[in-house]
């Protein structure tokens, strides 16, 4: 049975990557063992591991001055994880709080200094990206979520900014080109685009380490685990290994670039279909909207149950909005082929035929 797997996370991955991962359950690298029996200070996962933090680096093109984790927590530890390091008490850290994520992101924060809200889309739901604002150059640095899985708001023009730019890109890292050089630190949960559940991305510039006067406990210091190449502590060695397998699928479809312009299709075709069919609306401001997470509604709030269980007959899941915002929710990530997006734009034009 097919199965068109729209979940927002954790999500789809590569047909190749389950399969090369489902041989390594059993015998990895001919080694007469599992992936998960492995030690993780083994030859053999040291490889993993090298292999998964120079493909980062080479697919984001990064300078020298970065360092590549993989780090337990999830993003949420991250907006913790990331003032403990970077802000000192009394200093002032900026946040552009667009929607649930930034908002936690923010409210950690402000454990540890002071936060000022630079701009905010909360006035409409978190429906938009905010356009006009200012960046005092006095911030330690300034936050952004640059995709909002909930809303289904992206920004699609970074903030050009003269203090170091922090970003949580959980749910479109690898997704796009950008010049990943012009941040300071960027996370990731790999839930998304680049592996299972269970391993953080963290990339990091080591100039803006050790600035802060707290003591930092060991497990949250970044320069601990960047001494340690990210295995200071046993690390989630099969999220590591599914993840360097996923990045190793990403180069060979030709890097950031090629996979860009299928996300590109992808989010055009389910959008013109969301504009043009009678039944179907989109909640997020066509200038902002995400290429990663298709938010939209019916115009008949009545119908939406039953286009829900029609589309768990067609073998369609994942789509139910997330329960703030209701609706529903296409997650087109890296992974997810056009054909699955077309069948869901098939589906909806059959729906709206027969419910016209």
């Amino acid at each position: 049975m097919q199965v068109h797997n729209f979940n927002a996370g954790p999500s789809m991955l590569p047909n190749e990557v389950l399969y090369k991962a489902s041989k390594a359950l059993i015998d990895f690298d001919g080694l007469g063992m599992s992936i998960l029996e492995i030690s993780h200070r083994s030859e053999a996962f040291l490889q993993v591991m090298a292999e998964a933090r120079q493909l980062v680096r080479e697919l984001l093109q990064l300078d020298e001055d970065f360092e590549v984790l993989f780090l337990h927590g999830g993003a949420s530890t991250q907006f913790m994880q990331v003032p403990y390091n970077l802000l000192d008490t009394g200093e002032t850290a900026g946040y552009l709080d667009t929607g649930v994520w930034a908002n936690r992101a923010l409210k950690e924060a402000r454990l540890f200094g002071n936060v000022e809200v630079i701009a905010s889309s909360a006035d409409r739901n978190y429906c938009y990206i905010p356009k006009s604002f200012t960046v005092p150059k006095h911030l330690k640095y300034l936050h952004i979520t640059t995709n909002n899985t909930i809303y289904g708001t992206q920004w699609h023009q970074i903030p050009e900014v003269e203090v170091p730019l922090v970003a949580d890109m959980s749910s479109d890292i690898f997704s796009r080109q950008l010049d990943f050089n012009k941040f300071a630190l960027i996370y990731a949960g790999a839930q998304k685009n680049m592996g299972p559940a269970g391993v953080t991305l963290v990339v990091v510039r080591k100039s803006i380490l050790g600035k802060v006067s707290r003591l930092i406990p060991t497990m949250l210091d970044y320069r601990v685990h960047i001494q340690h190449e990210s295995i200071y502590n046993t690390p989630p060695v099969f999220a590591v290994y599914i993840s360097m397998l996923t990045l190793r699928w990403l180069k060979e479809q030709g890097g950031i670039a090629a996979i860009e312009k299928r996300n590109e299709e992808k989010a055009a075709l389910l959008y013109r279909e969301i504009d043009e069919n009678p039944l179907f609306k989109g909640t997020a401001d066509p200038a902002d909207r995400s290429r990663m997470n298709v938010c939209f509604v019916m115009n008949d709030p009545s119908l939406e149950k039953e286009f829900l269980e029609f589309c768990k007959k067609e073998d369609i899941v994942g789509i139910k909005g997330h329960r703030l915002v209701g609706g529903f929710r296409a997650s087109i990530y890296n992974a997810m082929p056009i054909e699955s997006v077309e069948y869901l734009v098939e589906s909806m034009r059959y729906f709206a035929r027969t419910h016209g």
